[in-house]
């Protein structure tokens, strides 16, 4: 079935679609083959991980704050990776929210049309609705990975191979003796949470506008339909914007004390 939109909203929508796919392909095929765009060569995960716990291995034993060649290697290919999701992510976005826009208006517009027609905007509003919210979780877990790359390599050294190195780790830290290395890893988890927590005070804020103006539109609009509508996504921003405080709430509490946590983490409990 066809969509019930005006010709000039049509070859808009057709675009969007286009751009959304493209966006999507991009993302996952084209971050590693930028990251990997100043010879770092990492082919897949696996050679990552490897990379990583070697390196790991010779921070921990230099006993100074300062990466050896192979961990900075290693971190910077992670922050370009992440910066290349998170770029891709926001561009992602912002195309499914301008699609998921068009949509629903075409959906409160339709007003003569029948019923499946109705039916299938509205599907449709909702699924880009729903892939926009994905989008924008991807968009904040890129842009921490981006502004924390060494904290965030940190899921990926538990395995066989460094598990004498975890070991120490796990002593220092619950024994309370530091080491500088130890010292930055601590830094930088506690800088990884306070990144999430500021991304997620931030796109409450947003959310809160948005609620406000929707709240708005729908005791203004004369139609019923556009006003039932309007309060539907009104409250679920607005719910979105509570899920997006207790966010960071919660990272701010970590950060505040990211020792128990980093444990965790080594630990599997994390």
């Amino acid at each position: 079935m066809s969509l019930a939109v005006p010709a000039r909203s049509g070859r808009v929508l057709a675009v969007l679609v286009a751009l959304a796919g493209a966006l999507i392909a991009a993302f996952v095929v084209a971050p590693r083959l930028l990251a990997n765009g100043t010879g770092a060569g990492f082919g897949d995960e696996s050679d990552l991980r490897r990379a990583l716990r070697t390196a790991f291995a010779e921070y921990w034993q230099t006993g100074t704050r300062d990466f050896p060649a192979e961990l900075t290697t290693v971190v910077d290919y992670w922050f370009r990776y992440h910066l290349a999701k998170a770029v891709l992510a926001a561009m992602l976005l912002a195309v499914l929210v301008a699609l998921a826009v068009l949509l629903w208006r075409a959906f409160l517009a339709a007003g003569a049309a029948g019923r499946g027609q109705r039916v299938t905007l509205a599907a449709s509003g909702g699924a880009a609705t729903v892939l926009a919210l994905c989008s924008l979780v991807l968009v904040l877990a890129n842009a921490q990975g981006a502004l924390t790359p060494f904290a965030s390599l940190f899921p990926l050294l538990p395995g066989d191979e460094p598990a004498t190195v975890l070991a120490q780790v796990d002593q220092r830290l619950a024994d309370g003796t530091r080491t500088p290395p130890l010292d930055v890893m601590i830094e930088e988890f506690a800088r990884y949470h306070v990144a999430m927590a500021a991304l997620a005070a931030v796109t409450a804020v947003s959310l809160v506008g948005v609620c406000a103006f929707l709240w708005r539109a729908a005791v203004w609009s004369a139609d019923r339909r556009s006003r039932r509508v309007l309060a539907v996504f009104g409250t679920f921003s607005a719910a979105l914007a509570l899920s997006m405080v207790v966010v960071a709430v919660a990272n701010t509490t970590n950060a505040s004390d990211p020792v128990p946590g980093l444990a965790a983490l080594f630990t599997g409990g994390w």
